[in-house]
């Protein structure tokens, strides 16, 4: 598929895929002839990653890492299963304790939607 689907399919734009393609996050499986990006349904999964940890705070170097775990796993390649296992439990234990921060500073917006929608009623 060519960056314009991919865009579509993950719900990002063009220029954030770029992006991820330049500093080497999504590195796009092959060019046409006219030097346009081919990406496979593998590389949308990979950007599909990177989207999830975005809105979790971690960082692209963080991201990197999180993926050459992820490849390592599926390929087998590289550090042996159980320093990539261990490694892939510290990013869930991370993941898990940023979702519990952003799940409490949700509450608290929550709280202060409810006051200032009370201070609201209560005017004229």
């Amino acid at each position: 598929m060519h960056i314009g689907e991919l865009a579509e399919r993950a719900g990002m734009s063009l220029r954030t895929i770029r992006h991820y393609d330049e500093v080497g996050l999504l590195v796009p499986s092959g060019r046409t002839s006219g030097g346009f990006r081919v990406y496979t349904a593998e590389d949308l999964d990979r950007l599909l990653v990177i989207r999830r940890m975005k809105p979790l705070g971690f960082t692209l170097d963080e991201m990197a890492e999180l993926l050459r775990v992820v490849d390592g796993l599926r390929t087998r390649a590289g550090d042996d299963e159980a320093t990539l296992a261990a490694r892939l439990d510290e990013f869930l234990e991370d993941a898990r304790a940023r979702h519990a921060k952003l799940v409490e500073r949700a509450g608290m917006a929550e709280e202060f939607i409810g006051t200032l929608g009370s201070l609201r009623a209560s005017l004229p």
